[in-house]
């Protein structure tokens, strides 16, 4: 496997493009994105746990019913979530990319973000919409990227080649998320595509595990977003024998979307709101992989450990307080925690006591822009690995006023 270009354009048979809508008054970015395979693809997903969720997400989840789709429609500045109409306008929004396409309704998923609770200018879309198609490119990926874009500062995008039964085949996608980011899916879209042929039900198993383990482990500030999607199409334009088996092709695919999903998850988490740095926890030693998890998620969602990391103090008694009240079963006396970064590593704390440490060393290491926290339980021989980001003055300045 290797990294290349394209992000959700590198697949064979895709085409993405963007334009400006005028969904969010005073906006003038390119505000709807538009994914389209030449041909029908195998398609799953997943999906926010809040009990909360937006009208795109019940009509997506109606569209995925049979498994198969060809086509994302998805905008920025407008959550429809708790909205007038929403279920209509989120039926609208697919039915004229269905139209404008040729397709049938059912073919065309949708996703929004933006400002929960106001109705979606679902006719600015409708007007502008015909304006997309001389758009659409196998170059559109950047354009689309952006387009679903709300406080990020970044654009996310990741694609890989790899092998499958002798056949090259490629994976790319997009992502946002910046705030309301918090395991069990945050405030983010994302759209995967491949040119692998994959049976639907193995889609569905690969996307619910490859979610597991990405887009679940980052959190930015403890909030779980209404509009939280993770959608991959699967067109099999590559060539490649259907996989149908857990066997070595389907190992290799799983690979590629895990590498795709996990890149796309850590530069969400770096590019919280207002954050300075990425925050990684790697809880090892642990008696099953779920304590791990646990554990490690505990740390970097602790608004306490956070702040502590913006400030660059290596304060270890929030990293254990986290793990104590994360209902987690470990034993603190056993317990080692460590900072690490480019600039090197300091262990703070040992069976679960402090220890006498460089303070001079820990402020350098954790003055980086990537920090990982080390923590040992020393009880069995399973790992977790967790991502956040810091803290800062900035996460409030951006959401006081983010209605308004």
């Amino acid at each position: 496997m290797k990294t290349i270009t394209g992000g959700v354009c590198a697949a064979q048979g895709f085409q993405a493009a963007a334009i400006h809508c005028g969904i969010k008054a005073g906006s003038e970015k390119d505000d709807l994105a538009l994914i389209v395979s030449e041909t029908e693809c195998t398609a799953a997903a997943c999906f926010t746990n809040n009990r909360v969720k937006a009208a795109p997400i019940y009509v997506t989840m109606e569209h995925l019913e049979d498994g198969v789709a060809q086509a994302v429609i998805a905008n920025s500045g407008n959550a429809n979530a708790c909205a007038p109409q929403g279920m209509e306008n989120a039926h609208r929004m697919a039915q004229a990319a269905a139209d404008l396409l040729g397709l049938p309704e059912q073919s065309v998923l949708v996703m929004s973000t933006g400002v929960i609770g106001q109705r979606l200018n679902i006719e600015c879309i409708e007007e502008n919409l015909p304006s997309i198609q001389p758009l659409l490119s196998a170059d559109g990926s950047d354009a689309a990227a952006k387009a679903i874009m709300t406080t990020d500062l970044r654009e996310k995008s990741c694609a890989v080649e790899f092998e499958v039964g002798g056949k090259t085949c490629r994976m790319g996608g997009i992502a946002k998320g910046s705030g309301m980011i918090h395991p069990n899916m945050g405030t983010m879209l994302c759209v995967v595509t491949t040119d692998c042929a994959i049976a639907s039900d193995l889609l569905h198993e690969a996307v619910r595990k490859a979610v597991k383990y990405t887009f679940n482990c980052i959190s930015v500030d403890g909030d779980t977003s209404t509009n939280d999607t993770c959608i991959v199409m699967a067109n099999g334009a590559a060539g490649n024998e259907l996989i149908e088996w857990e066997d070595e092709d389907y190992e290799a695919f799983y690979a590629a979307l895990h590498a795709v999903c996990l890149d796309l998850a850590k530069k969400m988490a770096a590019d919280g709101e207002g954050a300075s740095k990425l925050i990684t926890c790697t809880v090892k030693h642990s008696r099953n992989d779920e304590v791990a998890e646990r554990l490690a998620k505990a740390v970097i969602a602790s608004s306490l450990v956070k702040a502590a990391m913006f400030g660059s103090d290596a304060n270890w008694g929030r990293v254990l307080c986290a793990m104590g009240y994360s209902k987690a079963p470990f034993r603190p006396e056993y317990v080692t925690i460590g900072f690490s970064s480019k600039a090197g590593a300091i262990t703070v704390c040992e069976n679960g006591m402090g220890l006498d440490f460089d303070e001079e060393l820990a402020k350098k290491i954790l003055v980086e822009d990537e920090v990982s926290i080390d923590v040992d339980v020393n009880e069995g021989e399973h790992t977790a690995t967790a991502y956040g980001c810091d803290l800062t003055y900035d996460y409030v300045k951006i959401n006081g006023d983010y209605r308004t």
